[in-house]
């Protein structure tokens, strides 16, 4: 399996509809990364001393996050960059655990 290190700048005022998005099952309903991103939204977090969004994401498109960038991604984040194309689940999210979750963060300041 493919996963990536992502790092991407969430538009803050864009992120309450993501969720809610996510909430309701449609982003799950995607075909065919609906589940795997859902996973990776919901269990995103956030680097303080960046300002980003940060998570791991399960993806076999060429270029990496194509078609999640043209159906979702881009409307709620600018800037995004894989970091690690090719990174080991466990160890990505492993790298980010102590990181704040991102609705947390997010949801209370936007």
């Amino acid at each position: 399996m493919a996963y990536r290190f992502v790092r991407a700048q969430p538009l803050r005022q864009r992120l309450p509809e993501l969720r809610e998005r996510i909430e309701s099952g449609e982003i799950e309903q995607m075909e065919p990364f609906g589940q795997a991103m859902m996973k990776a939204l919901q269990n995103a977090r956030f680097d303080p001393e960046t300002g980003e969004a940060v998570w791991i994401e399960e993806d076999y498109c060429t270029p990496p996050l194509a078609m999640e960038r043209a159906e979702v991604l881009d409307e709620y984040f600018e800037g995004i960059s894989i970091v690690d194309e090719n990174v080991d689940e466990a160890d990505g999210w492993e790298r980010i655990e102590n990181l704040p979750g991102l609705w947390d963060q997010i949801l209370d300041t936007a």
